[in-house]
């Protein structure tokens, strides 16, 4: 039985001069040790749904591994809040290049990165994704539609992987980047290409959000938020096109403009 990624409570609302109390709906946050090779490597605090999907894809995002088969053995225990990983090679895990952190659900100073890793990991997109601005504005609002959990919480980031024409799979956690790992381990549990495909968020493009983006491989993000001036620069880089702002009937492309497809 896997924990509730939603719980109940009463709350007591203010409208219009009234105070009334009422049932509300309100997104768990779920601390989750991961184990690898019998020594403890993070505690990410997330919601608790698509773990092996978050612990796989946070691994991968750090350097930890590149590929599904690299792990030898790979088991959950929700009750207490662990996720122990055997690998295949027991000298894969170099823990002096690391050092043991709570990653939380907060944004800025509550997630570290480690540049020695991100330059190991973040790739150039090679891919020339086009894309009409019709679907920009489609696949954001399908995004949007599809999180139920968002819908009844008002509490999470939501995370799209889709082809510039489609929505393959959706992702929501109360912290951003953990939404965009569960799509990375989805894309290695299931041996999916990202090289050819974008991303669709819900939150602020920011450089740790662009790293992530290349480390999945995409070509193209896509948020409804804006972005910072270090992604922006980072996604020149890295030949990722970002577009900000996606809402109602307009967005804002920010890097390679030229491949929008206005005809």
């Amino acid at each position: 039985m896997g924990k509730n990624i939603t719980t109940s409570r009463s709350v007591f609302r203010y409208d219009n001069g009234e105070l009334t109390q009422r049932k509300d709906q309100m997104a768990t946050e779920y601390p989750l040790t991961v184990m690898v090779n019998g020594e403890e490597f993070v505690t990410l605090v997330c919601s608790p749904d698509s773990l092996e999907e978050l612990v796989i894809g946070f691994l991968a995002s750090e350097g930890v591994i590149r590929f599904k088969k690299e792990i030898k053995r790979f088991t959950i225990d929700e009750s207490l809040g662990f996720a122990y990983v055997d690998l295949v090679s027991s000298n894969q895990l170099r823990l002096q290049d690391y050092t043991k952190r709570v990653i939380g659900s907060c944004c800025g100073k509550g997630r570290h990165f480690y540049f020695q890793q991100d330059v190991k990991t973040a790739k150039t997109a090679l891919h020339h994704l086009t894309i009409k601005p019709e679907n920009c504005l489609a696949l954001m609002r399908d995004m949007q539609k599809n999180s139920k959990l968002f819908q009844s919480t008002g509490g999470v980031h939501n995370a799209a992987l889709c082809s510039p024409e489609k929505m393959i799979v959706a992702r929501s956690d109360i912290g951003r980047h953990n939404a965009l790992d569960k799509l990375y381990g989805y894309c290695l549990l299931h041996q999916v290409p990202a090289r050819d495909k974008l991303i669709v968020f819900s939150g602020r493009i920011s450089s740790e959000v662009l790293l992530k983006a290349a480390k999945i491989g995409v070509s193209a993000v896509i948020s409804k938020s804006a972005p910072t001036e270090l992604a922006i620069q980072m996604a020149e880089d890295l030949n990722i096109m970002t577009i900000g702002f996606a809402r109602n009937r307009s967005f804002n492309v920010y890097t390679h403009h030229e491949r929008l497809q206005l005809s």
